[in-house]
């Protein structure tokens, strides 16, 4: 073959200018195999090489340097054939490597409509980093797929340890009017870290982290690892069970769970042992962890996101990560993440101003910034941004088989005016201050859940009386699952702070939750963010001396437990933590199990032991979302600081439920109840098993007929102070 170096082998200067810069829309219409008028050319660029062959037809050809690291060879007139490039390097052994600009696109047209519409519910298999191989002609070709979306850059390349983060040596092509750029580079494996490198319009190099990439690199560095699973799941039963349930008759406890302070230093393989054997002892139903999505600040511990599908790498890998669900399930519980659509950080490397303007955030800075955060919203109007959420959601219940997904800060998505003074929002089109784009987009992304993924749970913490949270989208609600109750929650912890001297001027804060109790689908939240912030732990709020604050919060959890609606705890709770949370360090084991935790070790006794009546009683779970589950016995005996109530299950069970929140003992405390017979003792928070005072309560009392507070039997109980008691009538 004979090279002439002035002929069509070279690039037009301006297209050379701008392939050199990396702001070239299509490198392939220049690198790679091409028939020219005058035959065909193959051109490669090879940054830092000192030779490259031509590897075709068991051939080797001498390829010609043409300038700017580029090399090309003239081949004639002749069909296009499979090759290979030889390529050599300072001090090397040559390489041999398939050309990446050989390749078709690896996204296809029906993909791109999709995501232009907002509809593709697999957008992870076709954006970011994906493994794929080829059959060629010369053997098998293995490499990775890269994608991304970047509408507003002129140029876009794939950097890595790969290519000596050099931007000139792969940059991508673009897909027209879809705003996304691809390449497919054989060679490059699961393990190498990558970002995108963009050029914007004002001419500046921007080095992304991959919006979709599965895998990130360690804090504080921020590069992106390409990655695949081999994971083989072993719960196929449960997901099959999952599908057929409808938790709102079923026992949902949850204990909610910051993976790295539960125990210092442990990561996913050591949590996939011991908090699930420690979940599993307690008897909860569900775990819900804090935000395991890759956060680039520990201390926002994980609701200010930079990757969205990527577990965080602080405690292991993505794996290792499927494992400790895995294992959750094997021993029957569920599996629910935090996640946070709301808002996003504004670090430079992520998603903030991604190709050089806005694009995930919101434009108009009224509605595309939270400063009380400091952080960036969501433009839950645009197609793409809505599908990356959307998909995003799916792919943590598809990827990692998670069971629910608590969304965080529904509030500040459904109000423009939230947390905003006059004149920093902008009403809706009809004049309004509802954000109509995220309410669509809450409803899009629950609905596809329901319909794909039948028994899993969406839970909004909503913080606002936003009607139908947990209406049905076909009937204009937002369609969650279930909603957290704060009301319940900000009340009942006002009341419990009280010296129960006071509590008498403050009974309606506590029955006031049953005017609402059915309204929607509640769960009752004791979380995390009522134990940080000056808050105090949920022991440092109960009043009194060592021994009443035991006995208050251990008649605060029975409360709790017996209360219509699901339930949710935060570590160390349970066993009386007697300091705030802290990220920074484990939970104060020693308190439990050290000289001082005798009443620690009861309360967390306690609290097995109503996880127990609660999961083996259905009159406390089945009828959680619905009044016929529910009457009064004693609502207004503000006096005596005594609540009683009866619970009800659909298969005609009952359990009555006596509360004395005040400092003085009720030996012979009469109450109405709705039926005659035995009404069995199943827990006492004052038996000598919590460290109570009082052990003489009958274990059973027959209820006389008696009519008194408007039923037609009543009991004589006695009722010791600062308690609760369950009593399960039997038939």
């Amino acid at each position: 073959m004979t090279v002439d170096p002035a002929s069509h082998i070279t690039i037009p200067e301006a297209d050379l200018a701008r392939l050199r810069h990396c702001n070239h829309h299509d490198p392939h219409g220049f690198y790679g195999w091409h028939e020219t008028e005058a035959g065909s050319v193959i051109r490669t660029r090879q940054v830092g090489a000192t030779q490259v062959n031509l590897l075709i037809d068991d051939t080797s050809h001498v390829m010609t340097p043409i300038g700017d690291d580029i090399f090309a060879i003239d081949l004639g007139h002749r069909e296009r054939a499979d090759y290979r490039l030889e390529v050599t390097w300072p001090d090397q052994e040559p390489q041999v490597k398939a050309d990446p600009y050989y390749f078709l696109p690896t996204v296809g047209e029906m993909d791109i409509y999709l995501f232009s519409e907002g509809r593709h519910e697999r957008l992870w298999e076709i954006l970011g980093a994906n493994i794929k191989t080829y059959q060629t002609a010369l053997g098998t070709v293995r490499g990775t797929a890269f994608t991304v979306w970047a509408p507003n850059a002129i140029g876009c390349a794939v950097v890595g340890g790969f290519n000596g983060w050099n931007a000139s040596q792969h940059p991508m092509r673009s897909m027209g009017g879809s705003g996304l750029w691809e390449l497919f580079i054989p060679g490059v494996e699961e393990g190498e870290v990558y970002k995108f490198a963009l050029q914007t319009k004002e001419g500046q190099r921007r080095d992304k982290a991959d919006p979709m990439a599965r895998r990130a690199e360690l804090a504080p560095a921020t590069g992106s690892i390409v990655a695949s699973s081999e994971y083989q799941w072993q719960d196929s039963e449960w997901l099959r069970e999952r599908s057929q349930t409808d938790l709102a008759s079923k026992p949902m406890s949850v204990y909610e769970v910051h993976l790295g302070s539960w125990r210092w230093g442990k990561n996913y393989e050591d949590l996939a042992t011991e908090l699930v054997d420690y979940v599993a002892d307690l008897g909860y139903t569900h775990v819900e962890f804090l935000p395991v999505a890759e956060h680039p600040f520990g201390g926002s511990w994980g609701y200010q996101v930079t990757g969205y599908y990527a577990p965080t790498s602080r405690w292991g890998t993505p794996d290792q990560f499927r494992a400790l669900v895995d294992a959750f399930h094997a021993r029957g519980i569920g599996v629910i993440i935090d996640w946070v659509p709301a808002h996003f950080p504004k670090d430079d490397w992520a998603l903030a101003r991604f190709d050089g303007e806005a694009l995930y955030e919101h434009p108009d800075w009224r509605r595309g910034e939270q400063k009380d955060w400091g952080t960036l919203v969501f433009d839950f109007g645009r197609n793409e941004v809505r599908n990356f959420l959307v998909a995003n959601a799916l792919y943590w219940i598809e990827e990692f088989h998670i069971d629910g997904l608590r969304v965080d800060a529904v509030a500040s998505m459904l109000y423009l005016d939230y947390s905003r003074e006059h004149g920093e929002w902008e009403p809706n089109i009809y004049g309004g201050r509802e954000n109509l784009e995220a309410v669509q987009f809450l409803q899009e992304m629950n609905a596809t859940v329901l319909r794909l993924h039948p028994g899993a749970l969406t839970i909004a913490e909503e913080s606002t009386s936003w009607p139908g949270v947990t209406a049905p989208t076909w009937d204009g609600g937002l369609g969650f699952s279930l909603k957290w109750n704060m009301g319940w929650m900000n009340d009942t912890l006002e009341y419990f702070s009280k010296n129960p001297v006071h509590r008498a001027f403050h009974h309606s804060e506590l029955t006031f939750s049953l005017v609402y109790a059915f309204s929607e689908r509640f769960v009752l939240p004791i979380s995390h963010d009522e134990v940080v912030h000056g808050k105090g732990s949920l022991w440092d709020r109960m009043p009194g001396d060592t021994w009443n604050k035991a006995a208050g919060l251990r008649t605060f959890l029975a409360y709790m437990w017996s209360h219509p609606g699901k339930k949710l705890l935060f570590m160390g709770q349970e066993f009386g933590q007697r300091e705030e949370w802290a990220e920074g360090q484990g939970l104060p084991w020693d308190i439990v199990d050290g000289w001082q935790g005798e009443y620690h070790e009861a309360i967390r006794t306690l609290t097995r032991s109503l996880n127990g009546v609660y999961s083996d009683s259905p009159a406390l779970h089945t009828q959680d979302f619905t009044g016929e589950g529910f009457t009064w016995n004693k609502g207004d005996d503000a006096t005596n600081n005594i609540l009683a109530f009866t619970r009800f299950g659909s298969d005609g069970s009952q359990m009555l439920c006596v509360f004395n929140l005040s400092g003085t003992s009720q030996p012979e405390y009469q109450l109405g109840v709705a039926a005659g017979g035995e009404w069995k003792l199943v827990l006492n928070t004052d038996d000598a098993e919590f460290l109570g005072a009082e052990n003489d309560i009958a274990t059973s009392v027959q209820a006389a007929a008696t009519p008194r507070d408007n039923f037609a039997y009543s009991l004589s109980l006695h009722v010791p102070p600062m308690s609760a008691q369950f009593y399960s009538l039997q038939k």
